[in-house]
């Protein structure tokens, strides 16, 4: 998964086809907890792109989302919202798969 870098370079993917971006922060036990299976999960739903973007590095684009809890899931495609999943509570693996397979 490659790593946001800009908030230009937010702007510029979220135009694009379907983008995901997961919030999440180096000291966030929770964030790590979905470490192991967020490889199979992108090679699983091979037709969206993923994005971390570190929470700590970028929390005016949290504040203007509404990204208040990590990890969470945003996804947008052609520069529209598609799909959220927002909260402070750990994720597993299938909350996870259910969520990408809404968007």
């Amino acid at each position: 998964m490659k790593n946001l870098e800009s908030v230009e370079q937010f702007n510029e993917l979220k135009q694009s086809s379907t983008v995901v971006f997961l919030f999440t922060a180096d000291w966030c036990p929770d964030c790590h907890f979905i470490d192991p299976f967020m490889p199979e999960i992108e090679q699983t739903f091979n037709n969206l792109t993923f994005i971390s973007v570190n929470r700590d590095q970028f929390i005016d684009i949290c504040a203007e989302n509404e990204i208040y809890g990590i990890p969470s899931f945003l996804a947008y495609k052609d520069g529209v919202e598609v799909g959220r999943f927002v909260s402070k509570e750990r994720k597993t693996k299938l909350e996870i798969e259910e969520f990408l397979n809404r968007i």
